[in-house]
């Protein structure tokens, strides 16, 4: 299924809502799941996503590629990650702008990268071997920020936009993430966001995040444990506006809530979207 034929909301696949979506088969237009959770060989995981499949959509996140390590993709990774796409065959697969491993060792994190050329040839480097594997274009997501390397020679959305290009790869815009680093690192998201190269998005992710205070001041961190704040949502609404209808996912990953609670916010999602192919055809 190709992303352009399903610019609806969709939700994170939790095994605790089970029984909700199978039995009561919501109107949520697809679901979405970290691929690494599948690359066992079968058991309960596989039975859930298999009768889930059969009756929506799905896309593959991944969060273990590590595209941006220095040493190398891991070949082990990357052909289970291509078993889980040939098995489920998802209308999109993304994965982060970020490294997790070294030295054979995995981190379990989402570490940054530096937003210069030699990083950017490493980057497409790896892109390129991702989708050559996989035989289709990935997504790759922009990430949610605390620092700024010294001596960076170009912005993110500059990295972004070469990346793409150069690859052929597409992006996922991640609004919460935008709104975290743009608090971090002390930036309009508005002008991020003008910024962006919003001609290689295919998807769009919505979370929650906590903001931690002291006397120095506020930290935001992107823990996908909590409603998607207000900020968040404007920021969503513009671009919808903008672009027009995309497939857009809630991330609730922690302190996961009641199947209702997330059916909602998928449900205003929706509602943006909809607001977004109304505006378009009042134009046409």
């Amino acid at each position: 299924m190709a992303a352009d034929r399903s610019p609806r909301a969709g939700a994170g696949l939790k095994p605790q809502h089970q029984r909700h979506i199978l039995d009561g088969r919501p109107d949520v237009g697809w679901f979405e799941v970290h691929a690494e959770n599948y690359m066992g060989a079968g058991g309960p995981p596989h039975r859930f996503l298999e009768r889930v499949r059969a009756l929506y959509p799905v896309s593959l996140h991944g969060v273990g590629l590590s595209i941006g390590s220095a040493g190398g993709l891991t070949p082990g990774h990357l052909g289970r990650l291509g078993a889980v796409a040939e098995r489920y065959q998802p209308f999109l697969i993304s994965e982060h702008l970020a490294w997790s491993t070294h030295d054979g060792v995995f981190l379990n994190d989402l570490l940054p990268l530096p937003y210069d050329d030699a990083t950017l040839a490493l980057v497409i480097r790896h892109v390129d071997e991702v989708q050559s594997a996989l035989g289709r274009r990935i997504l790759i997501e922009n990430p949610s920020t605390y620092l700024r390397f010294k001596g960076e020679e170009m912005e993110e959305t500059e990295f972004l936009g070469a990346l793409a290009r150069r690859s052929g790869c597409g992006l996922l815009l991640d609004v919460n993430n935008v709104v975290v680093s743009a608090a971090n690192r002390g930036f309009d998201p508005l002008a991020y966001l003008d910024a962006f190269p919003v001609e290689h998005v295919g998807e769009i992710h919505l979370a929650g995040h906590a903001v931690l205070q002291d006397s120095d001041g506020c930290l935001l961190v992107d823990t996908h444990d909590r409603s998607v704040p207000p900020e968040v949502w404007d920021l969503h609404r513009r671009l919808i506006e903008r672009l027009g209808p995309l497939p857009t996912l809630i991330e609730w990953d922690a302190d996961v809530p009641a199947w209702p609670i997330l059916e909602a916010e998928v449900a205003q999602a929706e509602s943006v979207l909809r607001h977004g192919d109304e505006l378009r055809a009042h134009a046409a």
